[in-house]
Formats: structure tokens, C-alpha cells, sequence
């Protein structure tokens, strides 16, 4: 198993990066723009070139060696990933992040630097970054992803060499959650369907029926729209929903970092917390802490649902246009409902109402109150 095995559906990226690797040290870039649509799978594609440029094997080997699985692993000294659960990167944790990038590597040819959701950073804290990505320490590499190169700075993008993925087919993620999730065909090949080429939101209906299910009860809610009502209702249970999927996948998280800390400092389950490591503990399941990190995840819930919510306009769009049979529907165990969907609705309206759904995710993304947000969204797709 390569370091590139992971990555799915971007050979062309895989075929550029491995010849990056393995060429000239002294001609490699040093800032780097991984960007590619959510889903993309930008994050592993930087830890593979990552591992790549550590290994000195280059990952040309058909097994990763001890530096490259120590980069995938995330335990390799001289590889940092700075990844976050707020819904902004902090300017303390980029400066922390830059003091460790001036460091020499202790046993690599690089530093390397991964910086996830780049686009997360507001514009004081992306400046406390430029110079260093202007002028980079001559042994460190930065790995900065973003959705796209216009959701950084032009500052940033200017400054770096930009690799733009693509979205991994429907096939691709089928097969990978196959081969590499252990799924059964079937089960593989709708959540494949239905995540629209984001692997990791395809695994998780693939091994999570709660969230597939909570994800049909919008579908079938949405389709069900007649009266205000309805919509607020919708809006109420889709919140609650949210928040109920996010507090769960914290304390799922919470609980393992704590078990991990027990584990690294030779902790069993039931031993007590020395007092000098009592601090560093608590702080993993900090109260303020789990309440940022459950905001954070309510909006990708959020930020999901509206992604739903498109696919039946654009399927409507679909059939409209009788061009089913070259791209597909992506909500096929709603066909019924959204043939009659679309006999009801003009062309103009199909398109009225996906520019409704970008409208609400613009509120949501300026702290819109959600409940407000779906509420005046789901009113907007009623059909009189």
C-alpha cells in the first residue's frame, strides 16, 4: 500500500505530485494551495505529499516506509497539522504554528507545515501568516487547503503554487468505501451517491443509518412543503437534529482524546488522574471548549442539509432539461415526488430556488440565527 492509496479519484494530482517529490529538492515549491470542493479529500492529498517528500523512498515504493507512515500516522516530528474545531483558526495558534516552522527538522529533509481549512483564518490572522509563506525558512514546506484559491487572500494565492483537485466520482467513492470501509455494494454505492462526491460525508452515511435517516426526513419534509407552517416545523426538527448529531460526535471525540491521554501516560481506564497531569486532562473535556467545537459541527450538519436540500432542485433541473439518462438523479428513492416536483414548478423557479439555498448559506455562514435562516428558506420553497 502506497502513501497515494487514499487518495480517490485524483490521478492526475497523484501522478504531478510524485514527480514534485522525487525531483530536485532545490526546485520545490515551498508554499503550497491545495484546494478542491469539500469532500475532495485536500487534507489527505497534503498529508500524502507530505509523506512523500519525508520518505526516502519519495512514496515511489509499493509500501510506505517508517517516515511515511509516521506522517499518515500524524506522529512524525517534523510534520505539524494544524487543524481546528472552532469556527476560525485563532492568530495565537498561527503564531505558535510559525515559531514551529523556523525549527530545523530533527530527523526529515523538511519542516513540513499542513494548515487544514486555511479559509478559516479571518484577514488579520492570514496577514500574521504572509510573511512567512512570502519567505519561507529555507527547510520548510507549507501545505495550506482551501475550498478554492478565491477563498483566500489574493495575497496568499499570489504567493503560492496552487494544485486544484477535482470531485471524485460517484464510482470512485463507491469502490473506495468498498475496499477500503468494508461496505456492502449496495450500501456503498447510495451513500456514494447521495454524499455527491465527498468521501467523508459518504462514509458516514455509509456506516451511520441515523444520520441517513435524518438526511431522507429532510428530503421527504422538503418535498412535503405547503404551508408555513410546515416550514417552521421542518426548520425546528432540522436544528434539533443538527445540534443532537454534533453534541453526539463531541463526546464521541472528547472520549477518545481522553483515553488516548490515559494511554500516552500509561493510564489504565480507572486509574486516577495524578495531580500534576489533572489540569492538562480536564482541559480535553473543558466546557467552553466542547461548546465551540458543537457550534463548529452544527454548521457542517447545517452546511450538509443545505447541500440536501440543492440536490432535489438540481434533480428537478434534471428532468426538466431530459437529461436523466446522461447525469442521473441523485435522490432516487424520492423519483415519484420529485417528478411531480418538477411538473409543478417552471424552469425559472427550479432556479430561483437554488439561488434561496445559496441566500441561506450566506446568513448561516454571517451568524445568522439557523432558526431564522430555515425558516425564511423553507417558507421560500413552498409551491402555491
Amino acid at each position: 500500500m502506497s502513501v497515494w492509496d487514499s487518495i480517490v479519484g485524483q490521478q492526475r494530482v497523484v501522478e504531478q505530485l510524485k514527480v514534485i517529490a522525487s525531483g530536485d529538492p532545490k526546485a520545490i515549491a515551498q508554499s503550497w494551495l491545495i484546494c478542491g470542493p469539500p469532500g475532495s479529500g485536500r487534507s489527505n492529498v497534503a498529508r500524502a505529499f507530505a509523506a512523500a517528500l519525508e520518505s526516502p523512498d519519495h512514496g515511489l515504493g509499493d509500501e510506505p516506509t517508517k517516515a511515511a507512515q509516521q506522517v499518515l500516522a500524524g506522529t512524525h516530528p517534523d510534520v505539524t497539522v494544524l487543524a481546528t474545531n472552532k469556527v476560525t483558526i485563532g492568530i495565537d495558534e498561527v503564531r505558535d504554528i510559525i515559531t514551529t516552522s523556523e525549527q530545523m527538522p530533527s530527523t526529515a529533509p523538511w519542516r513540513i507545515i499542513i494548515i487544514e481549512d486555511v479559509d478559516r483564518m479571518l484577514e488579520r490572522t492570514t496577514n500574521v501568516l504572509l510573511k512567512e509563506i512570502e519567505e519561507p525558512s529555507e527547510h520548510t514546506i507549507w501545505l495550506l487547503c482551501a475550498p478554492s484559491a478565491q477563498d483566500v487572500l489574493p495575497t496568499i494565492r499570489s504567493r503560492t503554487r496552487i494544485v486544484n483537485l477535482a470531485v471524485p466520482s460517484t464510482q470512485a467513492v463507491a469502490s473506495f468505501l468498498e475496499q477500503n470501509g468494508g461496505f456492502e455494494p449496495k450500501i456503498a454505492a447510495r451513500a456514494a451517491r447521495l454524499a455527491e462526491g465527498h468521501i467523508g460525508i459518504a462514509r458516514l452515511y455509509a456506516e451511520n443509518e441515523q444520520v441517513m435517516s435524518d438526511r431522507d426526513e429532510l428530503i421527504v419534509g422538503v418535498l412535503g412543503l405547503r404551508r408555513a407552517s410546515d416550514a417552521v416545523l421542518l426548520a425546528g426538527n432540522l436544528i434539533d437534529s443538527a445540534k443532537a448529531q454534533a453534541e453526539a460526535e463531541v463526546k464521541v471525540k472528547a472520549a477518545e482524546a481522553e483515553a488516548d491521554f490515559r494511554r500516552v501516560n500509561g493510564l489504565g481506564a480507572k486509574d486516577r488522574i495524578p495531580p500534576k497531569l489533572r489540569g492538562a486532562y480536564n482541559a480535553i473535556a473543558k466546557k467552553d471548549e466542547l461548546k465551540r467545537q458543537t457550534t463548529r459541527l452544527t454548521r457542517d450538519v447545517l452546511d450538509r442539509a443545505l447541500n440536501s436540500i440543492a440536490s432535489i432542485y438540481r434533480d428537478v433541473a434534471v428532468l426538466q432539461n431530459n437529461a436523466e439518462d446522461s447525469v442521473g438523479l441523485i435522490n432516487l428513492e424520492n423519483r415519484s415526488s420529485i417528478t411531480e416536483l418538477s411538473v409543478r414548478l417552471t424552469r425559472g423557479g427550479a432556479v430561483r430556488r437554488l439561488e434561496d439555498i445559496a441566500v441561506a448559506r450566506r446568513r448561516l455562514a454571517g451568524n445568522g440565527n439557523p432558526v431564522l435562516v430555515f425558516e425564511a428558506l423553507f417558507c421560500s420553497l413552498i409551491v402555491s
